[in-house]
């Protein structure tokens, strides 16, 4: 249950990693989403806090109450030369949907992006992750017809960019 406090969008922090991994966990799992081939299966899952304390990355939890309900985070488009960060592991547990989070959270990464200076933010999704397309293409992001960089994401069938 949602507390009475306050969203309250934050840097991860390493007493995180934990609950994070089985928020993010628990989310993947709900929409179906295959153990191969997407983030799920990622090994960063483990230690977010760690896995996103790089050079322009950044990843952002929301929580309620001293509960996390969900983040997303964005870093460098893995095995990509160009100047392409993604927006990586956005979701959120279903108390914290249609409150208009995820487009506070998506402009919070975007205003880092633009701080670290990436000129376009790419982003993977899955077919049946249709509220969230909806909120991707709200916030300027076009389908694309193949993926970019090389993620490790085989299983994530819809590709979006957004110029930035």
């Amino acid at each position: 249950m949602v507390g009475k406090l306050e969203w309250v969008l934050r840097e991860v922090n390493k007493s995180d990693n934990k609950e994070l991994k089985t928020v993010l966990s628990s989310v993947m799992i709900e929409f179906g989403v295959p153990k191969k081939g997407t983030a799920l299966s990622d090994p960063e899952l483990r230690e977010m806090s760690k896995a996103y304390d790089s050079h322009r990355s950044i990843y952002f939890v929301i929580e309620n109450n001293n509960k996390i309900f969900g983040g997303a985070g964005i870093s460098q488009l893995k095995n990509s030369k160009e100047n392409i960060c993604e927006l990586q592991k956005m979701y959120f547990l279903k108390d914290a949907r249609g409150l208009g989070l995820g487009k506070k959270m998506i402009k919070k990464c975007i205003s880092i992006a633009l701080k670290y200076k990436y000129d376009f933010c790419y982003i993977e999704t899955m077919h049946n992750m249709n509220s969230a397309q909806k909120l991707y293409l709200s916030q300027g992001f076009k389908y694309l017809d193949k993926s970019l960089g090389n993620t490790g994401h085989s299983s994530c069938p819809v590709w979006m960019l957004k110029k930035l």
